[in-house]
């Protein structure tokens, strides 16, 4: 991380769900407000069947990367990021193949240069999996988040109505 933090970026795994727990526990109202587009409940977020499909993805509809640190005093294991690449079943011509990209970073870790590596990666595996259009939404006032997609030339434009949107488009 820019503050000099080792951190390990890898896929999800199934015993990550205890780490997944912990990291939603550790997300403030408004940074869970800005990924979900409202509040949700830490027990909805740490919902067993919700975190088991999440840290079970199947890695060919979805890939779902964490970015990992260790506590330099006790070495425990956290879940400091999370960014996820989900495959669209909407594109009927099979001609382009389209996914969506969402980031989620701690609260204590935002602004150390994670989601800008998440997102880094998640366009790696994207290519390597023959993806050529990425959507991303996001609210417009998570102009923080809007920072990032940008430096990847993602090209916004605000939605009208409902949540105040911005949608990220990025042609590979």
């Amino acid at each position: 991380m820019r503050d000099g933090s080792p951190v390990v970026i890898r896929p999800i795994r199934p015993d990550d769900e205890p780490l997944m727990v912990k990291f939603h526990s550790r997300l403030s109202d408004r940074t869970v407000y800005m990924r979900y587009f409202g509040s949700l409940s830490l027990a909805r977020r740490t919902d067993h069947e919700r975190l088991a499909a999440i840290c079970s993805c199947d890695y060919v509809s979805e890939m779902v990367l964490v970015a990992e640190g260790k506590d330099s005093n006790t070495g425990e294991r956290s879940i400091l990021a999370v960014g996820r690449l989900n495959k669209l079943e909407h594109d009927k011509n099979k001609t382009t193949q389209t996914a969506e990209a969402a980031l989620l970073v701690a609260d204590a870790q935002q602004g150390l240069g994670l989601g800008t590596e998440l997102l880094r990666r998640l366009l790696d595996v994207a290519r390597a999996e023959g993806i050529h259009r990425i959507v991303a939404e996001m609210l417009r006032d998570n102009v923080a988040v809007q920072a990032v997609f940008k430096k990847f030339g993602f090209q916004l434009r605000s939605i009208d109505g409902g949540f105040n949107e911005v949608t990220g488009v990025l042609d590979l």
